[in-house]
């Protein structure tokens, strides 16, 4: 069983940045890839990044390639989301998401274990 927490969020104006984190418990933390995931109002969840079990790999959406980081450490049991240059439509609520198929492909349908999420919020 693995529990994570977000935290982070908040309020930003337009080419703002903001650094998420989440928290994992446990000490298999290693053994998971990592995911952030967002959901705006009215709109699906969809794919943010992802990151390999031990960081080597990383993978991006398209709509936040070039402005996101994911990054993670896995003494601290932590995986970061580094946001720069942020705009109103990167308004959502930020999962993070934990995966024990460990490599950043694998789909959002099989991620095993999810947060609770934070709110980011991007004024125009």
């Amino acid at each position: 069983q693995v529990q994570l927490v977000e935290s982070g969020g908040g309020l930003v104006q337009a080419g703002g940045s903001l650094r998420l984190s989440c928290a994992a418990s446990g000490r298999t933390f290693s053994t998971y890839a990592m995911g952030w995931f967002r959901q705006a109002p009215g709109k699906e969840r969809e794919f943010a990044a992802a990151i390999s079990r031990s960081g080597g790999s990383t993978r991006y959406a398209e709509s936040v390639k070039g402005r996101f980081t994911i990054s993670r450490d896995n003494a601290k049991n932590t995986v970061y989301l580094q946001m720069n240059s942020l705009k109103p439509e990167d308004t959502a609520v930020y999962y993070c998401a934990a995966a024990a198929a460990g490599w950043t492909s694998v789909p959002m349908g099989e991620y095993d274990y999810w947060g609770q999420g934070t709110q980011v919020t991007v004024s125009s």
